[in-house]
This record gives structure tokens, sequence and C-alpha cells, in this order.
């Protein structure tokens, strides 16, 4: 055996394996089926010698870099951890690493940071395929990408038109709805706050559909005065429910665009002596892992975030193998009741 790895040669793992250099090639980039009797001895070939190719030549020697980019507009946050971990186990079972890039830290040099270096963007020139989260990337470049037929999966935004892009995303519609029904059905709720998300963004214009649906199919006005923009941040939706309270706007329920949005409702509310959920019931978007130890545990609806990054990657790695995708992929969410709607989420089989 070899007393080191970069002792043996692609040439060595053909001698003991009893094939050519070029079966070796074929095994290693996956590139022609071979049988399992000639996989097998290669595989045994290499186990012996210790042979593992550097990535550098085995990218030059099948034009191809074995990572997959994530490009997105912000990594920060609670929201993003199931939604990586599912990208990274698909991308570490096929193989591929994962390159990030996020375009909030990747701004232009200011003028008192003049060596701030730019990173290179993730391309075609440096992935075998890009995973875009909603709104990383503007159209033209999706255009782009499209012409120059490059592997490209959206997440959470859908393609525009006329690119046919597979997406993947979940049921924000549904969810929105049902956490409206629930406060009208179930609680008797009337005049219910919606915080939003940030403006044109696609989840929250879909949640901000559910909401408006349900009031319609139960007989309720609409009162724009009771929509708030949250921006999916915790202290946007802090001001905006304060604004409220200060202007007298009465309400008894709020629906928050995300998890995050409920940080700063409930601490709004609290200032203003408002009980949770006696005078005003609390329903948030997400699931994420704080929201079961809120005071009071918050009423939410579970996005299969995790499943949304297996998901898109296992499209992506089929596109980049010549393989057929799903254009539009929307995975199903569950609402999970707790005590802040009002509900004794014992008895109502909260988690």
């Amino acid at each position: 055996m070899k007393s080191s790895r970069n002792a043996s040669t692609i040439r060595d793992v053909a001698r003991l394996a009893g094939v050519s250099v070029a079966t070796i090639s074929r095994y290693l980039n996956n590139s022609a089926p071979l049988s399992a009797d000639t996989a097998e001895r290669v595989q045994a070939a290499m186990t012996e010698l210790d042979f593992s190719p550097h990535p550098a030549a085995r990218s030059l020697a099948s034009n191809k870099t074995y990572a997959i980019g994530l490009v997105l507009n912000d990594i920060g946050g609670e929201f993003y951890t199931p939604m990586l971990r599912g990208i990274e186990s698909v991308t570490s079972a096929e193989g591929f690493d994962l390159l990030i890039h996020s375009t909030k830290t990747n701004q232009p040099a200011k003028a008192d940071q003049p060596n701030t270096i730019k990173r290179r963007p993730l391309s075609e020139n440096n992935t075998d395929g890009l995973l875009i989260f909603i709104d990383a990337v503007d159209e033209a470049e999706l255009a782009r990408l499209k012409k120059v037929n490059f592997p490209v999966v959206l997440i959470h935004q859908s393609s525009p038109k006329e690119l046919d892009i597979p997406m993947v995303t979940i049921e924000n519609q549904s969810g929105g709805q049902q956490v409206v029904d629930h406060f009208i059905e179930e609680h008797g709720c009337k005049r219910i706050v919606f915080v939003q998300g940030p403006p044109n963004n696609e989840d929250s214009k879909a949640r901000e559909k559910g909401y408006k649906f349900s009031l319609k199919k139960h007989g309720l006005t609409f009162d724009p005065e009771l929509m708030v923009e949250g921006g999916f941040e915790s202290v946007q939706a802090y001001e905006a429910i304060k604004h409220l309270i200060t202007k007298g706007i009465t309400f008894d329920a709020i629906f928050t665009g995300d998890d995050d949005n409920a940080i700063g409702v409930i601490q709004a509310l609290n200032e203003a002596s408002k009980r949770i959920p006696e005078d005003v019931a609390i329903a948030g978007f997400d699931d994420s892992l704080f929201a079961r130890i809120l005071t009071p545990p918050l009423t939410t609806v579970r996005a299969p975030n995790e499943l949304v990054g297996e998901e898109a990657t296992r499209q992506l790695v089929n596109l980049i193998r010549g393989e057929s995708a799903t254009l539009r992929t929307i995975l199903p969410v569950e609402m999970i009741i707790r005590r802040s709607c009002g509900c004794n989420s014992k008895s109502q089989g909260g988690v």
C-alpha cells in the first residue's frame, strides 16, 4: 500500500484494476455506465492505493466544477438554517461542494472602506448550477442564464413566464387562509391585523391573498388600516403595531407575516398592557425554533423549509445531469396550534 495518496496516480489505479485510464476517468466523472464488476474492481484499486483525485484535476478532466451555488439576499436569521441543512444534505450525498453568495454582504465598496474586496459572483464560470433564493437575482440575469442553458432552480420565487425556470416553494396562500379561518371560526375574531413582509415579496403577497380570501369567505370587510408593513423584522413589526395602538385603531387578532414579526408584536402589546390571547390573539408563520418558547407559545404555520432546500437541490442536480426537473413544486404547510391564539395547546394537539 502506498504511504501517501499523492504518490498514486490514475495510471496506477488503472493498472491495478486491469482497465484503461479512460475507464477510470469514466468512473470518476460518472460520464458513462460501467458494469458492476468493473466498478467494484476500480473502487477496490482506489481503496488499496489510497487514491483520491485532486478536485482541480477532476474539474479539468470533466469540464465541471462539482460545485453548486446558492445566491440569496441575506444569510442571517433562523429561517435559513433548516433550508441550508436541507441543501447541504443533498449536495453532500451527491458529491457537490456548496458555495454561498449573499448579495447583502457583497455591496459596492463604501467611501470610507476603499480597500473592500468585492467577491466574485457565482455563475456558470465557477459552479455547475445555481439555487437562487427569492429576489436575489434580477430578471435580466435570469434571462441570461436561461439563454446559455445554465441549470437554475428558484426558491420561493416564481419564474418569469417566458423563461420556465423550475421553482420550489410552499403553500403560502393556504397557510394564510388557515390562520384567518381559525381566528374567525374558533375564536370569533372580526378585526384581524395582517403584518406584511417586505414590499413585493412573493411569499408575503401569497399570505396576504389567503388573509383577504378568508375575510371575504366569512363576510368580513377588508380594512386597509389593518394591514401594516413588518418587513419580516421584529423591530419594524413592533413599530407598526405600536403605531396602530397610538392611533386608537381597534383589533382583536394579529396574523404576523412570519415568526420574527411576532416577537416585535408581542413586545408592543405587552407595553400597551394588552393581554395575549385574552385581548388580542396572535399567530405567525414558519414555526421557527423560538416559536414554542415565546410567552405565550406561538400558534403558527409550520413551513417545511428543510424539505424546500432538499427538493430544490434534487431538482438542480437533475438539471446538471441533463435530466428533467419539475417546473413548479409547491410543498404543503401545517398549522400548529399553541396558546397565543386562545386555544389550549394540549387539547388542540399543539407542538
